[in-house]
């Protein structure tokens, strides 16, 4: 289990759903709820060639972040989303890509996330909000934030326990001083997060970690929340105004304020209901090409969204790893399959020695049988699984008619 939550702490800024948002000025463009699909899926890197030279770091970059998360059963959802977006690609060198040359580092965005270094200086405005706080939940001792500073700039990068530990005697969630002190200063900025050590946060400091030419505060929050949206408006591809601002947990006034001047253009979708807003690259040019058939994470940003995923894919989807067993309806760690622009079914799996067992598949119908083995097939190579085994489909009449697609 981790040491550390991977979802914002309630200190986070967070959208205020109760804010009402401005009136959106005249849409440059009507989009039919099929464009508007098509153009989210080329935005998230589903439609198209994938770019295989940039690989992993291409993916970042173009997504402008990846969640993490503690769960690990097929793979963890940091592995999970570049490679549902180039295939098979080795589960190390995913790993080196995100962490090695100061490329990445990781920060409170959507939720815990590694974000591209180039992102550091957006995030001011967020550091800035924690430095300002009057009060936090735990008073340190005098001396301990100075203390594991000057520990990192002596001896190097340390995780938690290197600093002096991590945990008290208590739960796992009682931290000691020390893990609330680097913690605090992650967030203030003054420390950052260069990598995942057995799934621990490696700290160092940020004037040694970031580049000198990235490691500033000096854009102004306006500055920085429209960047963000325009960022995040691009790598959605269309979205609402709820949908632009979630996508790094910005507060509905800040996407408000900064709208107009973030290069976005208004547009209306057929059926969505609220105003929406498109990245114009992305009305340049209709989306074309091979449509990706593969698993994806429920933290993957083309579906994390709930009301967003029923908007454009008319598939209803929450991560059920969190209701008791009995109220389970698709499985603990159930992952969407896309085929073919659509949400074809689920697969809840797991693994057991060169097995991956799919302990539950749900099918949209027939049609989906042969890509959801496809997508099976292909993620047991990619885990280094022999086989495949499934355990329960829904509905039980296309049991059969999978078991032989898999065994083609």
């Amino acid at each position: 289990m981790t040491t550390e939550p991977t979802t914002a702490p309630p200190t986070a800024p967070t959208t205020d759903p109760t804010t009402a948002p401005a009136p959106a000025p005249k849409p440059a463009a009507e989009l039919s709820a099929d464009e508007a699909r098509r153009i989210a899926l080329r935005a998230q890197g589903f439609l198209g060639a994938p770019d295989r030279k940039a690989g992993v770091r291409g993916v970042l970059r173009h997504l402008g972040q990846v969640q993490l998360d503690t769960i690990s059963v097929l793979a963890r959802s940091h592995e999970l989303i570049p490679y549902a977006r180039l295939g098979a690609i080795g589960r190390a060198p995913v790993e080196r890509a995100y962490w090695s040359d100061h490329h990445a580092f990781e920060y409170w965005s959507h939720a815990a996330c590694i974000l591209p270094v180039e992102e550091w200086p957006l995030f001011a405005f967020r550091r800035r909000a924690y430095r300002s706080r009057p009060q936090w939940h735990h008073d340190l001792p005098a001396g301990t934030y100075a203390k594991v500073v000057d520990q990192l700039r002596d001896e190097g990068p340390r995780t938690a326990t290197e600093l002096g530990g991590a945990k008290n005697k208590g739960e796992w969630w009682d931290w000691s001083d020390t893990k609330i002190a680097v913690e605090r200063a992650l967030m203030y900025g003054e420390v950052v997060v260069t990598e995942r050590r057995g799934w621990k946060r490696v700290y160092d400091l940020a004037e040694r970690a970031i580049p000198a030419a990235l490691h500033h505060d000096d854009l102004d929050d306006l500055a920085c929340v429209r960047r963000l949206v325009r960022q995040a408006g691009e790598a959605l591809g269309v979205g609402t105004r709820a949908d632009i601002a979630d996508y790094h947990r910005l507060k509905g006034e800040q996407f408000d304020a900064v709208v107009a001047d973030s290069g976005l253009v208004p547009v209306t979708v057929a059926g969505w209901g609220k105003p929406a807003w498109a990245d114009p690259a992305a009305l340049a040019t209709e989306p074309r090409g091979r449509h990706r058939t593969t698993l994806l994470s429920p933290f993957d940003s083309l579906i994390w969204e709930r009301a967003r995923t029923e908007r454009i894919f008319g598939f209803t989807h929450r991560l059920e790893a969190y209701v008791p067993k009995q109220q389970r309806v698709h499985g603990y760690f159930a992952m969407p399959v896309l085929s073919g622009g659509r949400l074809v079914g689920r697969v809840d799996p797991a693994r057991e020695g060169r097995a991956l067992v799919a302990k539950q598949v749900s099918l949209a119908g027939p049609k989906a049988v042969e890509p959801v083995a496809r997508a099976l097939r292909e993620a047991a190579a990619w885990v280094g699984c022999e086989s495949v085994r499934v355990e329960r489909v829904d509905p039980p009449e296309l049991a059969p008619p999978l078991v032989r697609a898999l065994d083609a």
